[in-house]
């Protein structure tokens, strides 16, 4: 019978932990537990993927509590923004790819593609738009979200965006959800144009949910 191999042998000096090894190994750590991905492997490869072609990571801004039935979550939404917001369109696969990493359910994007009629290349913030009323009960509530997501300003502040995306994006909407008149989009634009002026171009949550604010689903 051969005998057992021997395991070699080394010591301290020999064992060279690479420098940045310590740091890297730390920020996975956290981002992993930031984020709670569903299939800790395949997003893992996606992270240390990112981080070798210089692209953003699949990762979370903060933790979020899990909410039980909602497998998609404003900040995974957030997650796929970061990685595509450069993209006026995206190919199905790729967003396909990306949504895999997150241990999303095909179900979900499937209805979503099928709502926007997106076939090949998917006009990224029309989807991102119809991913935020697939969370949120009403119109009202999906803009507040998309503001969130795609503001510049800091977490927990004003949420604005360049008044002439929220026009796009809300007619967008609007004219998705089949049940707002055009009279009705014209009318909540119209109030807004004198907010926007004000707001040097920018508008936010603050000004759609003002009490004299027509309310964006027409009801």
């Amino acid at each position: 019978m051969p005998l057992p191999t021997k395991e070699p042998m080394y010591c301290a000096e020999q064992i060279k932990i690479p420098p940045a090894l310590p740091d890297i190994l730390k920020q996975f750590t956290k981002a992993a537990i930031r984020t709670q991905p569903g299939d800790l492997l395949s997003w893992s490869a996606a992270y240390f993927d990112a981080l070798s072609a210089g692209k953003a990571p699949p990762v979370k801004n903060r933790f979020e509590t899990p909410t039980e039935g909602k497998a998609i979550t404003p900040g995974l939404l957030g997650v796929l923004h970061k990685q595509l917001w450069s993209q006026e369109t995206v190919a199905v696969d790729d967003l396909k790819e990306k949504w895999a990493q997150l241990s999303l359910p095909n179900e979900r994007l499937d209805e979503i593609l099928t709502l926007g009629n997106f076939v090949a290349n998917v006009p990224w913030l029309n989807f991102l738009s119809l991913g935020c009323t697939s969370l949120e009960s009403n119109l009202t509530e999906a803009v507040t979200l998309l503001c969130k997501i795609l503001t510049k300003d800091p977490e927990g502040g004003a949420a604005r965006i360049e008044y002439d995306l929220f026009k796009r994006l809300y007619t967008y909407l609007a004219e998705v959800d089949g049940n707002i008149t055009e009279e009705h989009i014209e009318s909540v634009i119209a109030y807004l144009d004198n907010d926007a002026a004000k707001g040097e171009g920018m508008i936010g949550p603050a000004n759609f949910t003002h009490s004299f604010c027509p309310k964006l689903s027409g009801q």
